[in-house]
């Protein structure tokens, strides 16, 4: 499977949009500080979950970002896929020309174990992850130490 950082940074960058979208916008600045993820790079991130209708930007004196759509409707292979990530772990990427041009002995294995990867993850959405009891042990601890109040993440 081929999941960078960028696919893992999308996944945790929209969960923490997800938990702190409540009274307002939630800027990528409180984001790249609370998760130590570097700015210039959730703004491209966040250009292709914008472009995929994940989040939606909020301009103005108190802007930020909102989830585009509800959290049970955002699954974390809609994340995956919308920064261009592939759940795929063929040698030849799904291609069947993994053997001199041709489909080797195992890529119906490779191919079967990448579908179920892709199901397990589309079957996951930020509502589920936002009603587990480890995420939300998580969020409050990242808060306590960064002092998060407002959706702004200062550090304590």
């Amino acid at each position: 499977m081929k999941l960078s950082t960028k696919g893992r940074y999308a996944v945790t960058a929209m969960l923490d949009l997800a938990l702190h979208d409540v009274d307002r916008p939630v800027t990528l600045a409180d984001i790249s500080e609370c998760q130590a993820i570097s700015l210039s790079y959730l703004e491209q991130l966040f250009a292709r979950l914008r472009q995929h209708g994940l989040v939606r930007g909020v301009r103005g004196p108190g802007g930020g970002y909102r989830l585009g759509r509800p959290a049970d409707a955002i699954s974390i292979a809609d994340i995956v896929m919308a920064v261009d990530e592939r759940v795929n772990i063929t040698r030849c990427g799904g291609n069947e020309d993994c053997y001199r041009g041709e489909r080797c002995l195992t890529h119906v294995l490779w191919s079967d174990l990448s579908a179920q990867i892709f199901d397990f993850l589309d079957g996951i959405t930020l509502a589920h992850l936002l009603a587990s009891p480890a995420v939300q042990a998580a969020a409050r601890g990242q808060d306590s130490r960064f002092r998060r109040r407002n959706s702004e993440c200062v550090p304590a």
